[in-house]
């Protein structure tokens, strides 16, 4: 096979990966809490036929030699952990990180797991959950027909109980960081998982350490941008265009060479 072929194939190759990460931020644009991913290449291995440095005569070396690259891969697709648009909702179990954090939730097997969506309710047990029902951890239970439910900026939630008058404090919602956030396992459903690449998770208390406050009455939009996401995807199309046309290209000159010999 012509060097050439391969290695406009996978070109191809990669600008689809490419082209499927950006449609992806695209397709949650509207998604809270989402985080954009981009996508990251790097060069394939190089067939070196003549080594840079060899020596040219008894005197003199050669300057740059000959290296023949033969591609490109994907090597990974990375989160951007910037803040999305904060979205007021007037809504007092909506809540948003404002700065870096992530909200726990437990998982049905008891694990848990991390996300930046602060849209909480409550369930049929009046725990705060998220909206695949899974309950915020440390727990917080709001009784039945409590009224003023508040948080404040450091996680400290409060609500005026049945009979009473003055707020009650219900516990408090602490934030967890991690040293590569990046390192996350997205499991969709605005949910990650802890990994080796993460690191342990750091829990504390809001606007403490490093981590963000928590803000009521809104929420945290997706941070793709879409201007951005649409030139990335007007890029992505003219170098599959380029990568195809070389592939057809070499392709003409194989035909060319068969017909001629």
């Amino acid at each position: 096979m012509s060097s050439a072929l391969w290695v406009s194939k996978t070109g191809l190759a990669a600008q689809d990966k490419a082209m499927a990460t950006v449609a992806n931020n695209l397709a949650n644009v509207n998604t809270n809490g989402f985080k954009a991913d981009r996508a990251v290449f790097e060069d394939l291995f190089y067939s070196v036929e003549l080594q840079p440095g060899a020596q040219a005569d008894q005197v003199n070396t050669v300057p740059s030699g000959i290296q023949l690259g033969s591609g490109v891969r994907l090597i990974g697709t990375q989160k951007v952990f910037t803040e999305g648009n904060i979205q007021a909702t007037g809504q007092p179990m909506d809540l948003a990180v404002v700065g870096a954090g992530f909200f726990q939730v437990e998982s049905p097997s008891g694990e848990t797991l991390y996300t930046e969506s602060g849209q909480l309710q409550l369930n049929a047990e009046g725990m705060l959950v998220n909206s695949q029902g899974l309950p915020l951890v440390p727990a917080i239970e709001v009784p039945t027909g409590s009224k003023s439910f508040t948080v404040g900026s450091d996680g400290i939630v409060t609500a005026i109980l049945p009979g009473d008058t003055l707020p009650s404090e219900l516990g408090q919602i602490t934030l967890t960081n991690f040293a590569n956030p990046a390192g996350l396992e997205a499991l969709g459903g605005n949910l990650y998982r802890e990994t080796i690449a993460s690191g342990e998770p750091t829990e504390g208390v809001a606007g403490e350490d490093g981590l963000g406050t928590i803000k009521q009455g809104v929420l945290e939009g997706s941070n793709v941008q879409v201007v951005e996401a649409m030139v990335s995807m007007i890029a992505i199309q003219r170098s599959y265009e380029a990568n195809a046309k070389v592939l057809d290209a070499s392709s003409s000159m194989m035909q060319f060479l068969n017909q001629q010999v």
